[in-house]
């Protein structure tokens, strides 16, 4: 949780500040929102593939499709607050996408953790390889005899 913690403070320091440069530059919360986003994913994607759950077995076009998944989630999540704050009238409000930064956050990492970075390589299976190579002999399965 430390590493997705560490990663998320880059990947948010980037983000808000395409946002933030996005709405000085007159993109409006919408555009500002996507782009400020855009600019993070591929970064979260190799930094969390990489160091955050340790995904060292190559490329695997499922993983990706997962990650865009839960982002499409999360991204959506975070849209809806925006949009929420810009209907109560605070429209450009840097504090209304920094909570949905907040949200995002949240729904992506238990995203990340439960469903993108898992399977052969990650640091779940590492944990159940090593607990499965640990036996007390063989097992025997019972055998049931019909009279």
């Amino acid at each position: 949780m430390l590493r997705f913690g560490a990663v998320g403070l880059l990947n948010t320091a980037l983000g808000y500040a395409v946002i933030l440069a996005g709405l000085a530059l007159g993109l409006g919360d919408i555009l500002a929102n996507a782009t400020g986003y855009a600019a993070g994913l591929v970064l979260g994607f190799f930094l969390n593939r990489q160091w955050t759950f340790t995904s060292a077995d190559g490329f695997r076009p499922g993983t990706l499709l997962r990650y865009g998944g839960v982002f499409l989630l999360a991204y959506s999540i975070n849209l809806a607050v925006v949009i929420a704050g810009r209907s109560a009238g605070f429209t450009e409000s840097p504090l209304v996408h920094l909570a949905g930064i907040c949200v995002y956050s949240g729904v992506f990492y238990l995203g990340s953790a439960h469903f993108v970075f898992v399977g052969r390589g990650g640091r779940e299976d590492d944990k159940a390889e090593r607990n499965s190579r640990v036996t007390d002999g063989p097992r025997r399965v019972p055998t049931s005899r019909t009279p």
